[in-house]
């Protein structure tokens, strides 16, 4: 094998470059993809239920009556037909939108690159929850962000301590570029924000001239409880930028998300993806706009609602019956996520060598979700991905080695 000089092409690096984080989902996908390990760490939707017909049916029309318009480029903003679908997607969750206002993406990750590339110069001030998703991580690194982060509890990010943050920065006379909030069902936390904290976040951006990135590419996946008000609805000042996405509603292979944003954002940010890609795929567009119009979307949205509620529920049971009693763990009414916390004393990155060695069964560690690499007794178990029985084999073999730790620990203090 060739030997490679990594250090002969460090002069050729951007300075950004040494900066970039790389996301914990991404660094563990060759190894959960091994067979024998039980993975409860990606985030991956359940696309095993969607039925293979009705792929084969739609890439066939497209194919035999849209071929070459499919196959061209198209607006760098997406196809006007797309854009409807999306007006009706945020319709059934109480959410008007203009399609004029919306830019479709390249899945939702492309919307928070493209907002943080619009909006953030290096050491610009962004804020987000503690913990926040594992893949903004990246994208706010990669900008040079300087990222204060703000503790959530079971109803979501803390008002209070928000405030006294955005005090601490007013006193230095810095305002943070936007407030980076995911509202439902939380990734990783897998909690939501309380409806007295939506519209108190609204209220106070609003009185302190800050915008909100809102990301909801969980929010149609409820197992219980009344929908929430999602953020931008409750805006009436064009201050809030809202993400979503068809990953989790149909297929992540599709890599189509979208965005929402004020008109004059909107324009930059369309620039912005001009420079990254020029347009979404017209083809992914088109296979999706056939599919809003020869099958009803919400019917197999809730099929697969319905998979990820008997998969939590395995998960919570199988957590209560192995996990040792210093654990402790949300309860998420929907999404795909439980967050769990452990002794002070663990570390979930050295745990999960050890479980994948030892037991073959992966997690998210809970230090990939902050920035200053703090969460170190906190995991992210996804109950998305896996079949029941196997949930819990995977948290009975996480379990074992978490005792074991847990017993070395006293052992070694005595």
């Amino acid at each position: 094998m060739t030997r490679i000089d990594f250090d002969r092409y460090e002069s050729f690096y951007a300075r950004r470059t040494g900066g970039l984080r790389s996301s914990v989902m991404r660094d563990l996908m060759a190894v959960t993809a091994r067979p024998e390990i039980i993975s409860l760490a990606g985030g991956l939707p359940n696309t095993e239920s969607f039925p293979a017909m009705t792929l084969a049916k739609i890439t066939h029309d497209v194919a035999m009556e849209d071929c070459a318009a499919a196959l061209q480029y198209g607006p760098t903003e997406g196809l006007e037909e797309t854009k409807r679908n999306i007006v009706k997607v945020m319709e059934s969750e109480g959410t008007l939108a203009d399609s004029d206002d919306i830019l479709v993406t390249t899945g939702g990750q492309q919307g928070i690159d493209l907002v943080t590339r619009t909006l953030v110069d290096p050491g610009d001030p962004v804020i987000a929850e503690a913990p926040t998703y594992p893949g903004a991580v990246p994208s706010f690194s990669s900008f040079e962000a300087d990222v204060i982060q703000v503790p959530l509890d079971d109803d979501g990010i803390r008002i209070d301590l928000l405030e006294e943050a955005l005090d601490r920065l007013e006193a230095g006379e810095r305002r943070p570029k936007f407030i980076y909030v995911i509202p439902n069902f939380h990734n990783p936390a897998g909690v939501s924000l309380s409806r007295e904290r939506r519209l108190e976040l609204v209220a106070l951006a609003r009185s302190r001239g800050v915008m909100i990135l809102e990301d909801n590419p969980y929010g149609q996946l409820r197992f219980e409880g009344e929908p929430l008000p999602t953020l931008y609805s409750l805006d009436d000042d064009d201050n809030v930028i809202y993400l979503g996405t068809f990953s989790k509603i149909i297929s992540p292979g599709i890599r189509l998300g979208w965005l929402v944003a004020p008109p004059p954002v909107l324009q930059k940010l369309n620039l912005g993806k001009q420079a990254a890609d020029l347009c979404p795929s017209t083809l992914a567009q088109k296979i999706v706009n056939r599919y809003f119009r020869d099958f009803h979307w919400r019917d197999y949205v809730e099929k697969t609602t319905a998979i990820y509620r008997r998969r939590r529920d395995a998960m919570l049971a199988a957590l209560a019956e192995y996990f040792p009693p210093e654990a402790e763990w949300t309860q998420p009414r929907g999404g795909f996520y439980i967050w769990v916390t452990l002794p002070e004393y663990l570390d979930t990155t050295d745990l999960l060598a050890l479980a994948i060695e030892q037991e073959q069964v992966a997690f998210v560690p809970g230090a990939g979700a902050y920035m200053d690499g703090s969460g170190a007794n906190h995991m992210r178990l996804a109950f998305c991905a896996v079949a029941e029985d196997r949930i819990e084999e995977g948290i009975k073999r996480l379990a074992k080695v978490i005792k074991e730790q847990m017993a070395l620990y006293r052992a070694l203090k005595g």
